[in-house]
């Protein structure tokens, strides 16, 4: 009889995006005594540095995680709290010239407790200091019987002595102990929502015996080549008959784009405008967005069937949409190549938007995850709210993606410089696109003005002005550039300036609402300007 090999019930393999979810059930399980993990923040660990992140599976659930990055031994063998190390959970510090190896998630399903999954995932981060030749691995050890013991010991410290002398008995130290870690000290204040051990953390580590620990170990990122094409497209405003016409004009430039292999053609803010002219009299503000609103499944099926057909990804700049609530919101639909179909709203309508159109802001802002890597969204004004680019790449975005819409040049200006500063301030690309041109009949688009542009950081890799590319003034084009991601990377860790990395958590870091209902329109008098967008 042949041999048949059974299939392997266990794997422990390099966590992937699509198990964020999984691992955020995971960690429900596991740590009901205080609040898991958000999906962005799983994102951003698994973004920010993959090789680090691994999982369990048996039988395919996910039963096991653990998230590391490297950094240097200079912040990881010094007093620190978890929120500061980490990025606020987003693994952001992760410094791809760091000598040590830091751990700061480590969860098992308490099912399967007693299979040796917690050795096996640190098995997992030992091969990975080796294979990067790393001094050793460094983590804030949970002593969750302290809050037990509290008063039959003088301090933290003292318990951690007493259990290494077996004095006293802690199943998580017990078992770092037994893996070969040893404590290095105490972590005051290291993880407040730890109850049971009050808050604090042994700080374990591991040298690695086949590294000279003496020895100033010095990394380099290497200055390798990971190209993306990015097409930005200019559209200009015309009067079109039907659905079928207008939807050919953007065909046509997504057909040009894929002509010229680009990974990305980004379309601008509210650029379905123009199907308006195709109503047989003028609508008001608030018939035109409803009446829209109307096109958006089409809009959807077009854009997700151009993607697919072009092999190419979609930013359909955005469109007005008629939620389930029945509020309109602002919404961007990435229609990737793969055939799926992404959705980001705008989260800060203009008074404009707001009063004349009646539109709401959206709650939520994340990286789409694209065969590309992670990107980000911001619709127009929402550029000028640095919070939600930090938060886009803490995720791990690299490229976002800004489609805008500008009556003026000081509106336009607003929005140019601001994207100008989310790309120095965040060390990556941001993308921009406009509507030129009027549309007389459409009291929407009374005047736009535009420019757009693919933009960089500031530094040696870049271009000398921060532009990667611009097109001409209020002219209808398609601009097209190749940029490099691995030079974010080069940058991050070694650059002039690196603010990522800089960042001050110990001084000041973001704390996001998960539950708002959030969308309520903006305060103050009703817009001088009336109907027009008054973007930026």
């Amino acid at each position: 009889m042949a041999d048949r090999k059974a299939k392997a019930r266990l794997e422990v393999r390099q966590a992937k995006p699509s198990d964020a979810r999984a691992i955020a059930a995971l960690a429900k399980r596991v740590y009901g005594e205080f609040e898991p993990y958000t999906l962005r923040e799983i994102r951003g660990q698994l973004n920010n540095f993959p090789d680090g992140c691994f999982v369990a599976v048996l039988d395919d659930k996910t039963i096991g995680y653990c998230a590391s990055m490297r950094i240097a031994g200079d912040k990881a063998l010094k007093p620190h709290t978890w929120d500061e190390i980490t990025g606020n959970g987003y693994g952001s510090r992760h410094d791809p010239t760091g000598d040590f190896l830091y751990g700061y998630e480590m969860c098992v399903d308490p099912k399967v407790r007693g299979t040796r999954i917690g050795r096996r995932l640190y098995e997992e981060r030992r091969k990975l200091a080796e294979h990067l030749e790393l001094k050793g691995i460094v983590f804030g050890g949970r002593m969750p019987n302290l809050k037990r013991f509290w008063r039959r010991v003088d301090s933290p410290q003292d318990y951690l002595d007493q259990v290494v002398a077996g004095k006293l008995h802690d199943p998580v130290l017990r078992f770092q102990l037994a893996n070969g870690f040893e404590p290095i000290g105490i972590l005051e204040k290291y993880l407040p929502e730890d109850v049971r051990s009050r808050g604090h953390a042994v700080q374990m580590v591991w040298r690695n015996p086949f590294v000279d620990q003496e020895e100033s170990a010095k990394f380099r990122v290497p200055r390798g080549v990971e190209s993306v094409r990015i097409a930005t497209c200019q559209l200009q405003a015309r009067a079109v008959k039907n659905f079928d016409e207008f939807i050919g004009h953007v065909d046509y430039f997504v057909d040009v784009a894929a002509d010229y292999e680009a990974d990305f053609i980004l379309f601008p803010e509210m650029f379905t405008l123009m199907l308006l002219s195709a109503e047989e009299k003028e609508l008001n503000p608030i018939e035109g967005i409803e009446a829209l609103s109307r096109y958006t499944p089409r809009i959807r099926k077009a854009l997700s069937e151009m993607a697919l057909r072009y092999n190419i990804n979609i930013i359909g700049g955005s469109h007005p949409t008629q939620m389930e609530d029945g509020d309109i919101h602002n919404v961007a639909y990435v229609c990737l190549r793969d055939g799926s179909i992404h959705e980001q709203e705008k989260i800060h309508p203009t008074p404009n938007e707001a009063y004349w159109w009646n539109i709401r802001g959206g709650d939520s802002i994340d990286v789409i995850q694209t065969d590309c890597g992670p990107i980000g969204v911001q619709i127009c004004y929402d550029a000028e709210f640095p919070e939600l680019s930090r938060r886009l790449a803490d995720e791990g975005a690299r490229i976002i993606f800004v489609p805008f819409c500008t009556d003026s040049r000081q509106g336009y200006m607003r929005v140019r410089y601001c994207c100008a500063a989310r790309a120095i301030e965040n060390q990556c690309f941001v993308v921009m696109s406009g509507n030129v041109g009027n549309l007389p009949n459409v009291a929407n688009m009374d005047i736009q003005y535009a420019q757009s542009c693919i933009l960089t950081p500031c530094d040696f890799p870049f271009a000398r002005d921060g532009i990667a590319a611009e097109a001409s003034e209020n002219v209808e084009t398609l601009t097209i550039s190749d940029v490099n991601l691995a030079d974010l990377s080069w940058a991050r860790a070694e650059g002039t300036v690196r603010n990522l990395a800089d960042r001050r958590f110990d001084l000041y870091h973001i704390e996001w609402d998960e539950g708002s209902a959030g969308g309520d329109r903006p305060d103050g008098p009703a817009p001088l300007h009336k109907g027009g967008p008054g973007g930026g």
